[in-house]
């Protein structure tokens, strides 16, 4: 079993579990608002307001963006270890994925804050 300090989960096996469960999540979102645009086609600000002013609504939001984060961050460290290193052989490899890998940690916490900040500062 492989594991890295920047890998997300423990393992591979906890690596796929959050995928699974954040792919779960992502859709039914999906879902969530598609089925909310349809049923309202004639949506207003007040309602989509009132909408995203509940609580639930927050909280859903809030672990999809989580779930999305996770998903990403689990797929580009995968394609980074498997990939990048297999393709460039030697120290140079190394620079450039852990140099990648910083990069893409902090835009997704750049994204993570930003949608924070989204979610939870509507008034």
């Amino acid at each position: 079993m492989v594991t890295s300090v920047t890998s997300f989960g423990r393992s591979g096996l906890y690596d796929w579990l959050i995928q699974r469960v954040g792919g779960v999540v992502m859709a039914a979102y999906v879902i969530f608002i598609v089925a909310y645009l349809a049923l309202n086609p004639d949506l207003t600000y007040e309602q989509w307001q009132t909408l995203f002013g509940q609580l639930w609504v927050r909280v859903f939001s809030f672990v999809t963006l989580v779930s999305f984060i996770a998903h990403a961050w689990i797929g580009l460290w995968a394609v980074l270890t498997d990939y990048l290193t297999v393709r460039l052989m030697g120290d140079k490899a190394t620079v450039l994925r852990v140099l990648a890998q910083v990069v893409l940690g902090g835009v997704s916490v750049t994204y993570l804050i930003w949608g924070i900040e989204i979610i939870w500062g509507l008034k």
